[in-house]
């Protein structure tokens, strides 16, 4: 019998704010991914698609056993697990007698963690030989924010393919930068040197068989605008 649940859980938004999604994942006693889900929320904040992201994977999951919850957002993490007994105390205002960001969220994320055995653990996200679990979540809460679409095993869906990493020295993915003003699909837009990464205009599919969003990097192939990592890959 199941004793323990281990589970991710991440939230997307293409321009912050801008088209977002939300996606869990549960793991198997040997940590493979068992089941999955992912929904559209519209037009969101990222913070508010982590936090829902949370709020799906307790509500989805039974009460009864404890879980390990992996996330890579710092800010819904620390929300319901250190700043939130000062929102309380403080009428729910900040530290600044601000009112507290997306309160409705995280008073239905409370309710939900009362009297159950949750384990948060931060997994920074898009890492070299990084989180499995992350990694899935990550892809299908980007992947929903770009369709807009409800996905996952209870609707037969295909297990997203989380896009690889691209290792550096520092074992970190550094973060793509483009020109200002460039945009796929103009004049403007285009690449100035073979290999030049620049900001998407529109939403696509690379070559890989992946989406990427607007304002995504993109890169020039073969085969027409991918993600940049996937510009040297064979179809």
């Amino acid at each position: 019998m199941e004793d323990r649940i281990i589970a991710a859980c991440d939230g997307a938004s293409k321009g912050n704010p801008g088209p977002a999604a939300w996606a869990w994942v549960v793991a198997d006693a040997q940590g493979r991914p068992q089941r999955w889900e992912a929904g559209p929320l519209g037009g969101a904040t990222n913070n508010i698609a982590e936090l829902t992201a949370l709020r799906e994977l307790l509500t989805s999951t039974d009460p009864a056993l404890p879980i390990e919850v992996r996330m890579d957002s710092q800010y819904a993490m620390n929300a319901v697990t250190k700043w939130l007994p000062g929102w309380k105390r403080n009428g729910w205002k900040t530290s600044a007698g601000k009112p507290v960001a997306n309160r409705e969220l995280v008073v239905e994320i409370d309710g939900l963690l009362d009297g159950r055995g949750v384990t948060f653990r931060y997994v920074p996200a898009h890492q070299v030989d990084g989180d499995p679990l992350n990694a899935l979540a990550d892809q299908a809460a980007s992947e929903a924010a770009v369709s807009q679409r409800a996905a996952g095993t209870k609707y037969g869906s295909p297990e997203p393919v989380p896009a690889p990493a691209r290792a550096h020295k520092s074992g970190v993915v550094k973060p793509r930068t483009a020109k200002k003003g460039t945009a796929a699909g103009t004049g403007e837009g285009r690449a100035s040197r073979a290999g030049a990464t620049i900001r998407a205009k529109f939403a696509g599919r690379c070559h890989c068989g992946q989406p990427y969003a607007a304002k995504d990097m993109i890169a020039k192939n073969p085969h027409g605008w991918g993600h940049p990592e996937c510009r040297t890959a064979a179809v």
